[in-house]
């Protein structure tokens, strides 16, 4: 696997931008526009923790959620945004996802908009198996179409930024990781997660049904892994805490997805120095690089099957150590992020 340029890396800004380095001291207030629909969280666990991390380096931030699915759903919440921006005194709006992005577009704001596009909004769903919907469906032209009513869009990676046409707007910046939460020290929690001390674990940590996440093509290895003593282990949803738990006691976590921006799985698992195996898409190959404990492998399930034994006969992880050097933690990402708020001011 080639490593990525130390020097240079996806999420550094644009050669061509100039961002605001001196901050001011007054707090700026954000209003977070986001889905409120997740099943088993009131509010994305990532979304969560980068209003927490805004919030020590001078950011206040407050949720909208966004309630109700479908295109009726997302319309009804106009009104009652507009309103809420009304009766309060923000000073910026980041809409998270293209569909809340439109959201606040629609109440016609004073204030500047910034639109994170997570993935699925740029990229497409995947229909089945193995299948990835065409360019041009209906949430990849709501993201073309929303651009020019934003004042800065932030993607979580380049082949999501690819759908980005007003280049002038455009910065590539990934979720941090709270390396507080993640010590990196391999404390054993099998006792508490009523794992066996006689087997090897494998976690997979995405929905099994989502068609994108690919469970499936873990499952087609299964019997094999058996013969080595893996167990595959599922437990989604799961709560942040039981996340943090179960990457510190897991032998290896497996990422099978077919398209990704910048999965946080793959940054807390290293976060953990818990060891993985990925797929090559979004960001993973350049995050990852040539760290020891971690591989990249094909949608060939002999491959993935080599890898996994080949990452498991790694003696080392220094997963955590290239997070540190990448400046992937929620505080310098964080600091990345005000620097973008402060243009948008300032532009607007």
């Amino acid at each position: 696997m080639e490593d990525a340029d130390e020097g240079t890396f996806a999420i550094e800004f644009s050669k061509n931008k100039t961002l605001t380095n001196s901050f001011p001291e007054k707090t700026i207030n954000v209003l977070f526009v986001s889905s409120g629909n997740l099943k088993n969280f009131d509010l994305a666990p990532f979304i969560r923790v980068q209003g927490e991390s805004l919030a020590q380096v001078g950011i206040n931030v407050t949720y909208f959620k966004i309630k109700g699915k479908g295109s009726s759903g997302y319309i009804n919440n106009i009104e009652n945004l507009k309103k809420f921006i009304k009766e309060n005194d923000f000073d910026l709006i980041h809409a998270h996802f293209t569909l809340s992005g439109w959201v606040a577009a629609l109440t016609f704001p004073k204030q500047p908009l910034v639109l994170s596009l997570m993935g699925t909004d740029a990229l497409g769903r995947v229909k089945s198996q193995w299948k990835i919907t065409k360019i041009f469906n209906h949430l990849t032209m709501l993201t073309y179409f929303i651009q020019p009513f934003v004042q800065k869009i932030i993607s979580k990676s380049q082949n999501i930024d690819n759908h980005v046409w007003l280049k002038n707007k455009s910065y590539i910046l990934p979720n941090g990781v709270d390396l507080s939460k993640f010590d990196g020290k391999r404390t054993d929690y099998k006792e508490e997660l009523n794992l066996s001390r006689d087997k090897k674990y494998i976690l997979f940590l995405g929905k099994k049904d989502d068609r994108n996440k690919n469970f499936q093509f873990l499952k087609e290895i299964e019997e094999d892994l058996k013969v080595h003593n893996f167990q595959i282990i599922a437990p989604y949803p799961i709560s942040h805490s039981s996340t943090i738990k179960y990457l510190s006691t897991v032998d290896m976590v497996v990422v099978c997805s077919m398209q990704e921006g910048s999965p946080n799985v793959v940054k807390e698992a290293m976060a953990s120095n818990c060891k993985g195996v990925f797929t090559d898409v979004g960001d993973i190959r350049e995050v990852v690089g040539n760290t020891p404990g971690y591989a990249i492998t094909s949608f060939n399930k002999s491959d993935l099957l080599k890898k996994i034994l080949k990452v498991d006969a790694m003696s080392i992880c220094k997963g955590r150590e290239r997070l540190i050097q990448k400046k992937l933690d929620t505080q310098n990402i964080a600091l990345r992020l005000k620097s973008i708020y402060l243009d948008a001011l300032k532009s607007k």
